[in-house]
């Protein structure tokens, strides 16, 4: 099974990959160049001086035949081309938002949209404001029906309770009978409790 983590630059995805990959995860970060001062906006993510480039890659084991794979999508817009082909097979994804940028999760929200890929918010924390469940979703336009959950994702139980969201939450929306594009088979072979993380 697939997951793919996207969410805007300096959101956490690498840091959540390598928070519950059993093992060490692929990594294609970089080193941050004055050249790219004038691509990326760094004022709000001021300590951060490595990117990701292509994508990060971890793995969990669920059972004797079944494997979940992590795909952290790089954040910058230069890499959303990227985006669509990490979505394909997938069984959902974790747009994971920092509250001090909530618009750098709009594109990863549409995208996920259009595709038709079931997906959770995950509000990253990272010290800044703390709005209520209800200012968020407003201000990120979220349905209903898609879970907005905490996290830390440097954490690993945190970062597992994101990845129990997704999957119960793509097992509710293979359950019901909504009409629409799916990415996955609709089958989750193991129930979330049972996630090995």
């Amino acid at each position: 099974m697939k997951i793919v983590v996207v969410g805007g630059f300096g959101a956490g995805k690498t840091t959540l990959v390598r928070s519950v990959s059993e093992i060490r995860p692929l990594s294609t970060e970089e080193t941050m160049t004055r050249a790219g001062e004038a691509l990326d906006d760094v004022s709000a993510v001021r300590d951060k001086n490595a990117t990701t480039v292509a994508f990060d890659f971890g793995r969990i084991t669920l059972d004797a035949h079944n494997v979940l794979y992590l795909f952290g999508a790089p954040g910058q817009e230069r890499f959303w081309f990227l985006w669509d082909r990490l979505f394909a097979g997938a069984l959902g994804a974790v747009v994971l938002v920092d509250t001090r940028r909530l618009d750098d999760s709009w594109y990863a929200i549409d995208r996920l949209e259009q595709h038709g890929t079931p997906f959770v918010v995950a509000r990253n924390d990272f010290g800044g404001p703390d709005f209520a469940p209800g200012a968020i979703r407003e201000a990120l336009d979220l349905d209903p029906d898609v879970p907005l959950v905490n996290c830390d994702a440097r954490a690993r139980s945190s970062s597992k309770g994101v990845l129990i969201a997704l999957v119960e939450h793509a097992k509710h929306r293979s359950r019901s009978s909504r009409p629409g594009p799916r990415s996955y088979d609709g089958q989750v072979p193991v129930r979330p409790e049972e996630l090995p993380l």
